[in-house]
């Protein structure tokens, strides 16, 4: 069934397209990853439970599926700058990036003093203490002369939309824009490169405000987006990548003279055609990319599909078309026996995106990667859960890593105290131990053996049948 959307919110994604989206992404400003790469993303929580990388390694996963290539996640809920040094060695470096990825800003900018009498007394010390702890990891991120250093400038605090009893801190996101500064600043100096989050998705947040003062791509607290989010967010860093216009796949026939002309990353054999009926086999070499209709993680309350109604991301990034020439009439389309739809011979000449169709069964195999994708999401989140108790807990008391009898006996002096300690008890007592971690990494190690066998396309038999 093709997928609905929403009138309103296309036209303004019309009207924001010109506003805004022509300077994201016109260049490349991220080299796209390539066979061997190891990508770290470095951040605080909205990389720690997010989904924007997730995201962005499921468009590798079906668009490259011969690429080996891995994510790694190394982020920690509320972690500064300043927080992130103290944990390079044993969090980050240790997994060996070939690419790192290092966002920060929204803690280090600080909360509730903007509001307060020294706002911007508060502000400057704040940036100020963020650009010191930057100063240790610029140090330190040129010791790794082999990796490849991405900066990315946060995504925004929103102060603009209207939420129900939250009132916003002002000029917050203002200080976070001064973050995102030196940050940029530092990759020019250094020839490292640079991305931000922070100024196209105050562009999206402000233009759909002006329809609906409610919306927000940054969450109801102003700080964590939402799965739709996460997904604007992959979307503007593939876009950056050079991405966009990059197909599926696409095939184009004219079944008057028996022609296949304009193929597209596929392969066309087999073609015939008697009255009433066309046949080809398509092997395509890529999978459309599948989008979630589940809001997925703590919290959530859009899934990653609502996306689509904020980002031209199945336009320029998710079109597996399908032109035929030379149809009079209507043909219903089948493909490996599954009916798909039928179509006039026009909408066949103007062409059918297949990837906007979720019953094909090429669809259907790349929705089983999304959801091994998920599963593989979820146990690395206990690993950040456990490296959360780590460096947040553990670390100042001199516990790092003791994973012993003292080191429970210190966490239960503490948790009836703090309620994000108490919640991961349960998670410490079971990752303590060796053996448990082991079981987690051979869990995730398994559903990438079947991502990477799954993601692989089939050949397809694709029918179109007159039927008036």
């Amino acid at each position: 069934m093709k997928k609905n959307y929403s009138i309103s919110w296309c036209l303004v994604i019309s009207f924001t397209a010109l506003f805004f989206y022509g300077s994201v992404g016109k260049a490349q400003q991220i080299t796209p990853f390539k066979q061997g790469d190891r990508v770290v993303f470095l951040g605080n929580s909205i990389t720690d439970g997010g989904h924007y990388h997730a995201y962005i390694w499921l468009y590798y996963m079906t668009r490259f599926p011969n690429m080996n290539l891995m994510f790694l996640n190394a982020g920690i809920g509320g972690d500064k700058a300043s927080d992130m040094v103290k944990r390079l060695d044993g969090d980050v470096f240790s997994k060996k990036p070939t690419v790192l990825v290092s966002t920060f800003g929204m803690n280090d900018s600080g909360y509730f003093e903007y509001n307060g009498s020294e706002a911007e007394k508060f502000a400057d010390e704040k940036v100020k203490e963020s650009h010191e702890a930057f100063k240790q990891m610029e140090r330190r991120f040129k010791e790794l002369p082999k990796t490849r250093i991405v900066l990315v400038g946060s995504s925004p605090y929103d102060e603009t939309a209207v939420i129900a009893g939250n009132t916003p801190f002002k000029n917050k996101n203002k200080a976070m824009l001064r973050i995102v500064d030196f940050q940029k600043q530092s990759a020019q100096a250094n020839k490292w490169e640079f991305f931000d989050y922070n100024t196209p998705i105050t562009a999206i947040n402000k233009q759909f405000q002006q329809i609906d003062p409610g919306f927000t791509i940054s969450g109801n607290d102003r700080i964590h987006p939402d799965n739709d989010g996460h997904m604007v967010m992959a979307y503007l860093f593939l876009k950056a990548q050079g991405w966009a216009g990059q197909k599926v796949a696409a095939m184009s026939l004219d079944v008057s003279n028996m022609k296949i002309s304009d193929l597209e990353n596929c392969k066309i054999s087999n073609l015939k055609k008697n009255v009433n009926e066309v046949s080809f086999d398509y092997l395509a070499g890529s999978l459309p990319y599948p989008l979630d209709t589940v809001a997925r993680g703590w919290g959530s309350k859009k899934s990653q599909f609502k996306a689509t109604e904020i980002v031209p991301f199945m336009e320029e990034m998710n079109q597996e078309l399908l032109t035929v020439n030379g149809l009079e009439g209507k043909y219903k389309l089948l493909i490996d026996g599954e009916f798909i739809g039928t179509w006039s011979a026009d909408d066949y000449k103007k062409g059918i995106n297949l990837a906007d169709l979720n019953q094909t069964p090429q669809y259907q195999q790349a929705l089983r990667i999304m959801h091994l994708n998920e599963e593989r999401w979820e146990v690395e989140r206990r690993f950040r859960d456990y490296s959360w108790v780590q460096y947040n807990f553990f670390q100042p008391k001199g516990l790092l890593d003791a994973n012993n009898r003292k080191a429970i006996e210190v966490f239960d002096q503490y948790k009836d105290k703090d309620g994000w300690l108490n919640a991961k008890r349960d998670l410490y007592s079971k990752a303590m131990f060796p053996e448990v971690r082991k079981a987690w990494q051979g869990e995730m190690d398994l559903l990438l053996d079947l991502i990477k066998e799954t993601a692989k396309p089939l050949k397809r038999k694709v029918i179109l049948v007159k039927v008036s």
